[in-house]
Formats: C-alpha cells, sequence, structure tokens
C-alpha cells in the first residue's frame, strides 16, 4: 500500500495539559515510530489522507483508548468525531492490524466539510422570563464538549414575541430553529421588525466560556410569503459568508460603534417576498453561510420587512451549523470599508458623497435610486480605485428627473471584478420648497421606530448634533453626525410611548421641535 504525500497530527491531551506534534508522511517516510507516554492521556489521531500509516509502530499502554479525526478538525480545535478503538493487549496488535483498524475508522468517519457540525436539541430555559429580554436558553451538547447558551438581547419593540426557541416538528431537527412573531402573526401596516439573540459557548454543563476555532452558520430558506413579507437576517462578528453566484438575497453592511469607532462589524441577509416551497438546503439561492473563526460569542438577528399589512407576520428561522455545497459558490470576505455615506442638496442636485478606507478588488459603485424605499432601480455608476489601504473620495450628482416633492432613497451598489456585491445602508432625501429659516422638519410623528430628520440646507455636510429630552427634561439620546446628509434617521424603538422634544444643533444655532412616540 502506498501512502499519497500527506501530514498526520498526534494530539495528547489531559484536562491539564496538551502536547502536539506534526508528522509529514510520504512514500520515503512510511515507517513511524512514536512513544505514547503513561500518564493518563487522551489520544487523537488527526490526518488528512484516508488511508493510515500502514508502517507504524506504536508504544501503546494497555487499555488506551485512540480516536481517529480528520485533519481539518484539528484546525477547528473541537474534536468531534467519536470513532475510537480500544487496545486492550498492546503485544498482540501488529503494525499491518492497526493499520487496517484506524483506516476503517477513517472510512466510517466521512470527511466532507458538511459532516462537521453543529447540533441543536432540546432547549432548556436557564434564567430570566421565557421569552423575554434576558432569557437565557441553554442547548447541551451542541459539540461533544460544548453546551450554547442564548440570550434573547432586544427586540424592535413590544410586539415582537419569541413563540418558539426552537421548533422541532419542522425543517431541519439538528438546526436552531426559533419562531418569532409580529403583533400576534398579522402585520396591521407596513413594518420592519425583529428579535436579537446572542449565542454563547460553554464547556458541557458549566458556565465556562469556550472557544471554537472555526464554525460555520447556513441560514436557510430566507424567503418571503409570496406577497408583502419578506424574511431577512443579520449575522454579526463573521469572518466572510458564502453566497449562491445567482442568489436572491441582497445582502447589506451592518455598522456598529465599537470603541467609538464606526465600525463594520456584521452583514444583513435580505430576502424576496418569492416564497420557496419547504425549508430546503438545496434552495441555495435563498441561502447563506457565515464562516466564523475564533469566537466564543456571535450574535444574529431575525426580522422581517411588510411592505403593508399582511396576515404572515410569524416567521421561523432555521439556522443550520454546517456548511452546504452551492452550485456556483461565491465567497466573500469583509474587503470594503465605507467609512462614510451620505446625501445633500445642492442646487437642485442630490449630491451623493462617500469614502472608502479600504479596496480589494473593487471595479465601480451602481447608484441605486428609490421612491417608496421598496423597489430600487440604477441611476448611475462611478469606477472604483480598485485596490487600496487608504482613505478614497467619490461623488455622484442625480438630477432627479422631474420629481418636485415627496422622499427619494438612494443606496450604493458596490461591485467587485468578479461581479460579487455588497450594499450600503440607504439614505434619504425629501424634496420640496425649503424654509430659508433655521428649522427641521421631523416625521413620521407619531414615530414607532426610525424618526427622520430633515436638516436645513446651511447644515448640510457639517457636524450636527441630535439631542432627544423627555417631558422631564432629561437627556435620553444623544447622537452625532460628522458629515451629516439632508435627512438623518434616529432609532427611537426602545423608547417609552410619550411626548419628546428634538434639538438639533450645528455649534451655533439650534433648532426644535417636538415629537409623540407611538407604542
Amino acid at each position: 500500500m502506498h501512502l499519497r504525500n500527506s501530514e498526520a497530527i498526534f494530539v495528547l491531551s489531559t484536562d491539564k495539559n496538551t502536547h502536539s506534534s506534526k508528522v509529514p508522511v510520504d512514500s520515503t517516510n512510511s515507517d513511524l515510530h512514536l512513544e505514547i507516554p503513561p500518564e493518563e492521556f487522551e489520544i487523537v489521531v488527526f490526518q488528512s489522507s484516508p488511508i493510515f500509516l500502514r508502517n507504524t509502530v506504536f508504544n501503546l499502554p494497555m487499555g488506551r483508548q485512540y480516536r481517529v479525526c480528520p485533519l481539518k478538525m484539528h484546525k477547528m480545535k473541537t474534536y468531534l468525531c467519536p470513532q475510537a478503538i480500544t487496545i486492550v493487549n498492546p503485544a498482540l496488535v501488529t503494525k499491518r492490524t492497526l493499520g487496517i483498524l484506524l483506516a476503517i475508522l477513517l472510512t466510517v468517519a466521512g470527511y466532507s466539510q458538511n459532516d462537521q457540525e453543529l447540533m441543536w436539541k432540546n432547549p432548556v430555559l436557564e434564567a430570566g422570563v421565557a421569552g423575554q429580554d434576558g432569557a437565557s436558553y441553554r442547548f447541551s451538547q451542541v459539540a461533544s464538549h460544548l453546551d450554547a447558551i442564548v440570550t434573547i438581547k432586544g427586540r424592535s419593540s413590544s410586539m415582537v414575541t419569541l413563540v418558539n426557541i426552537d421548533v422541532e416538528h419542522t425543517g431541519f431537527d439538528k438546526a436552531w430553529q426559533p419562531q418569532v412573531s409580529y403583533n400576534n402573526g398579522t402585520a396591521p401596516a407596513a413594518a420592519d421588525w425583529w428579535m436579537e439573540f446572542e449565542v454563547t459557548f460553554v464547556d458541557k454543563n458549566t458556565s465556562t466560556p469556550a472557544s471554537l476555532n472555526e464554525f460555520i452558520l447556513s441560514a436557510i430558506d430566507i424567503d418571503g410569503n409570496g406577497d408583502k413579507i419578506r424574511e431577512y437576517l443579520t449575522m454579526y462578528n463573521l469572518n466572510s459568508y458564502t453566497l449562491e453566484s445567482n442568489s436572491m438575497l441582497s445582502v447589506f453592511n451592518i455598522f456598529e460603534l465599537l470603541s467609538g469607532i464606526l465600525t463594520l462589524n456584521g452583514k444583513k441577509f435580505e430576502g424576496p417576498t418569492v416564497n420557496h416551497l419547504n425549508i430546503d438546503t438545496s434552495g441555495t439561492a435563498v441561502m447563506a453561510s457565515g464562516m466564523y473563526r475564533n469566537r466564543n460569542n456571535f450574535r444574529v438577528r431575525t426580522g422581517a420587512i411588510a411592505s403593508a399589512a399582511n396576515g404572515a407576520s410569524d416567521r421561523m428561522y432555521s439556522m443550520y451549523f454546517k456548511g452546504f455545497n452551492y452550485v456556483s459558490a461565491v465567497e466573500f470576505s469583509l474587503p470594503l470599508v465605507l467609512l462614510n455615506f451620505n446625501a445633500t442638496m445642492n442646487n437642485k442636485k442630490v449630491a451623493l458623497n462617500w469614502t472608502t478606507g479600504k479596496e480589494k478588488e473593487l471595479s465601480h459603485f451602481v447608484i441605486e435610486r428609490s421612491v417608496n424605499g421598496v423597489d430600487f432601480s440604477e441611476v448611475g455608476m462611478v469606477f472604483a480605485a480598485g485596490n487600496s489601504n487608504v482613505k478614497v473620495d467619490y461623488n455622484y450628482a442625480d438630477a432627479m428627473a422631474a420629481q418636485s416633492s415627496g422622499i427619494l432613497y438612494y443606496r450604493l451598489k458596490m461591485v467587485d471584478a468578479d461581479g460579487r456585491f455588497q450594499r450600503s445602508q440607504v439614505k434619504l432625501i425629501r424634496l420640496g420648497e425649503q424654509k430659508q429659516n433655521v428649522s427641521i422638519a421631523t416625521y413620521p410623528n407619531p414615530v414607532t421606530s426610525e424618526l427622520r430628520i430633515t436638516i436645513p440646507a446651511t447644515w448640510q455636510n457639517k457636524t450636527i448634533s441630535f439631542d432627544l429630552f423627555n417631558t422631564n427634561g432629561q437627556l435620553v439620546k444623544h447622537v452625532v453626525a460628522g458629515k451629516a446628509g439632508q435627512t438623518e434617521t434616529m432609532n427611537v424603538n426602545d423608547l417609552n410611548a410619550g411626548i419628546y422634544i428634538v434639538k438639533v444643533s450645528n455649534g451655533t444655532e439650534i433648532a426644535v421641535q417636538r415629537i409623540a412616540k407611538a407604542k
């Protein structure tokens, strides 16, 4: 038997000590001598070939167990493979016999990437009130030695409820499948709702944090109801992601303030309104797989958007923690950092300005415009620098055609050399005559989730502060826009219903307006 060029890694571990040795193997180095120490080590053998070393000589302590795993799992450090053999009397085991035994185990194990998965079953409420923010659920043994704690971190409003932390009667038994409802299953009007979860890995039956070197989260069946509702799922803290080349999902960058710096920290995968029947892993056009590395915890946000009133706002999300085969997979890292993007009015034209901080094989930007915030069309294109590690500024002026009133929505579609793309956040422009005195316009009023604030033309592209006060004069929100666009957005989801005062300042002038926050 000839062994192709390969390598094996032998890991000896106890609760306190770990020793690892990498051994290159080729046809000229087929005889290998390993001294196994007498301590109570668990011995795990990782290798990249399905044929084990036939001419390997072991010093084998009696009654010890040896597990055989694929080499990739050593990189993951999850040690999920359960296959094992026990040597009862090492004197009776020949080199050839041991090689055959281990080769059989390797064959039984199956070594495709798709087989390495985390299994989510039988969650138990561990802390808090079921379904409420702060409630924590334990999924035991998602891996051999790991549990997962899932905590509800927040929701867009009190109308969002958790129906089931893990649906088991449909979909996939090994996947995590939360069911989230909005307004008891019926959206009364256009709405955008979500519930956010934090997942923390811990050692089995403990609260001790444990890190995974690598795992995949595949979000399956991100689609709609065939009418007015479309689902989305946001993955935070991921390193890269994979989509089908003809994916029906729209992908948006998610920015968060980390250490005071606005940082790209996630991806929002938004599905179509098309309803794909059944929850099917072959439906790769509505599936996204996120890759995570060296993580102890991460967040996901399950949500949906209704363009009008609809009775299908009770949605189930299926997250399978394994990789799948795509017909024509396209993998994305997070190479592009969009530092800012804003829209302002300038001589009856919309001036779009944006800055990138890092570009990798970037081809061009497509400017997309909408009059309703849902249906976008392409109105222009700007070529990119391509590859850059420094700030690059871009601009585009849109004449707005014949439209003279209403609201315009703008976003960027950033396309790389291979045709892959990402989209920016949406910016708004409010059309119509602007008063010359210092005043602001706020809408909608009353507001439920996102308050839009239009500032004077002379304030645009300047540093503007936005403050929100309750009727007791207490500051409840403070936002600063470095280069303010004509219309900025403030999220007020977390505020109680009532009357509030909006104060906006450019440093020398102040404008104030009263708003109402609805439930």
